[in-house]
């Protein structure tokens, strides 16, 4: 009887020595939401790319810069003088623009928008305008070509501005106050 409880006991530490096994996952997810996604965005973005070409080819009179942002643009006003600066993190930056659709649509005009103050960096802005107001100096005044990812993107503005809409804003640099941590 003695040597049955033995060999039970040796079975039951024998059995439970056993190394544990991986759970595997009830359901494979393969990616394949995110990788239609993918496509769908790399098809809005060559079409939008088709669109602003276009508007450069019509308008070849204007001097089109590709900024490295990811968007073009060119100076309906442009100051010589290099003692003025272009914007820095925590300037305070004075300016008026309008915002209007690929095809020229008027959606929000200068004088609807009112002139705005802005903080560089630290207040809430569309990247693209963000960006393309680091590129003026006081004076100066730009028309930006904003594909719908630098311009308000998938959700629009919920107003005027729908989803994944590419935006031509005309932007004019009334004053910039220097931070004067900077």
């Amino acid at each position: 009887m003695n040597k049955l409880y033995l060999i039970i006991v040796i079975l039951l530490a024998f059995i439970s020595c056993k190394q544990p096994e991986a759970r595997r996952p009830v359901s494979v997810s393969s990616g394949s939401f995110i990788n239609a996604s993918v496509e769908r965005n790399k098809k809005l973005y060559a079409q939008e790319q088709s669109q602003i070409q276009k508007i450069m080819k019509l308008h070849k009179e204007n001097n089109y810069i590709a900024s490295e942002s990811g968007f073009w643009y060119y100076y309906n006003t442009k100051v010589e003088i290099d003692s003025l600066e272009t914007p820095k993190f925590g300037d305070i930056v004075n300016y008026n623009y309008n915002v209007k659709s690929l095809n020229g649509g008027l959606i929000y005009s200068k004088e609807a928008l009112k002139t705005q103050n802005y903080v560089m960096d630290r207040e809430e802005l569309f990247t693209g305008l963000r960006e393309g107001l680091k590129l003026l100096k006081t004076g100066e005044t730009a028309t930006f070509l904003f594909p719908s990812q630098k311009a308000y993107g998938y959700y629009g503005d919920e107003n005027k501005i729908g989803s994944n809409m590419p935006l031509i804003c005309e932007v004019t640099i009334n004053s910039i106050t220097q931070n004067q941590t900077n």
